[in-house]
Formats: C-alpha cells, sequence, structure tokens
C-alpha cells in the first residue's frame, strides 16, 4: 500500500484524469473531498494467473481538498483454480475494461464482510470456458449482466490468487483492504451509497 500526496499526487492525478477523458470517461472532481475515482489497472502481460499483479488506485482530494491518491496491490482476472473450474458453464468470468458508473455499493460480500459489491448495474465480463491456466480475453465471448463481481479481500497477505477470485477484483492484504474500505465510509457519508469503478489496461496511461 502506498498513499502518495502533494506535487506527485498532483501529477499522477493529471496521468490518470488525461487516460479516463481519452476514453470517454469521467473522471470526478467538483472540489469536494472524498469523491473516489476507483480505478484498477490491468497488467497486460500476465499470460499466466495467479498472481496479485495488477493495481487498485483510488484518487481524491482529502478535507484539506488537496490531491492523495492510494494504490493496493489486486488481481484485477481469476485465479488459476476457477479458470480450470469453471462456475458457469459459459466459462469463468474476467471483468471487461470499461467504468462502471454507479454499480457499486458497499454491502456484505457472501453475507460475511463489507465490500464494494455489485448492486446497482451491469457489468460487461469475457468467458473463458477452454479450462487451461491462461486468461483468455475475446472480444467475441462477452457477457452482460449481473454476476456477483465484487470488489473485496483476499487474506491477510495473500500470495497466490487460487480461488479467491472468479472475477472479482481482490486486494491481496487485508491491511490495505481496510483502508480501502474507510475511504469508501468517508465517500458514502457524503454522496451516498453508490461507487462507480473503472478497469484500464496499464497501456491505456501510455497513450
Amino acid at each position: 500500500m502506498t498513499t502518495i500526496k502533494g506535487l506527485q499526487a498532483e501529477l499522477i492525478k493529471d496521468m490518470y484524469r488525461n487516460a479516463m477523458l481519452r476514453k470517454g470517461y469521467t473522471f470526478f472532481d467538483r472540489n469536494n473531498p472524498y469523491n473516489l475515482n476507483i480505478i484498477g489497472v490491468r497488467r497486460v502481460d500476465n499470460a499466466i494467473p495467479n498472481k496479485f499483479d495488477d493495481t487498485l488506485v483510488v484518487i481524491y482530494r482529502e478535507r484539506s481538498e488537496q490531491w492523495s491518491v492510494f494504490t493496493a496491490d489486486i488481481t484485477t482476472d481469476p485465479g488459476q483454480y476457477w479458470l480450470m473450474h469453471p462456475i458457469n458453464v459459459e466459462g469463468t468470468a474476467i471483468l471487461v475494461p470499461d467504468q462502471y458508473r454507479g454499480v457499486y455499493k458497499r454491502d456484505l460480500h457472501q453475507g460475511k464482510y463489507e465490500a464494494l459489491c455489485q448492486r446497482g448495474g451491469n457489468v460487461r465480463v469475457y468467458r473463458d470456458a477452454d479450462g487451461d491456466r491462461r486468461h483468455d480475453m475475446s472480444d467475441d465471448k462477452i457477457d452482460t449482466g449481473f454476476f456477483g463481481i465484487n470488489i473485496h479481500k483476499a487474506g491477510r497477505a495473500s500470495v497466490q490468487v487460487d480461488k479467491w477470485s472468479a472475477g472479482c477484483q481482490v486486494f491481496s492484504r487485508s491491511e490495505d483492504y481496510a483502508t480501502f474500505m474507510d475511504l469508501t465510509e468517508e465517500a458514502e457519508q457524503r454522496y451516498g451509497n453508490s461507487f462507480t469503478y473503472t478497469l484500464l489496461l496499464e497501456t491505456d496511461l501510455n497513450n
């Protein structure tokens, strides 16, 4: 976990804002604190899955209205177990990069603990049905609907994804996750229980 403030946070904010605007997405900034931009960044060279090698970034203004950037290690794609043992007959879900406006709410993940859960709308997922250990993301195998693609945690300090993700966006460290949920609580108190999640590819930041 890293929290960045000051000039460096401003520069990072500008990079992500520009990347999102190029794709026609909304970047939230009304000069108000805790108007969260929750962004997943997927590595493009992760042919062999099962690692927490993606990044979650939260960009927001603090109470002082200065920019702050929170980052943590996550996975944005499923672990090997669910690739080889799909829950859905159409194949294991892999979230399609997009901006999912108002799709997420604070709620209980599998009835166990608070998470950001898919409650407010559809998401799009690739369907990987070949049962091998690699992520297959083909535009001709996209499914749209309510699939329980939540944002939650793995273990205390997990190294391998394994069964932790069947398509969900999952934190590797529970400490990072607690910090993230604290931010969402601050946001909920100000703006209500509705959150937008944007999933980018790391190459989107370079264009």
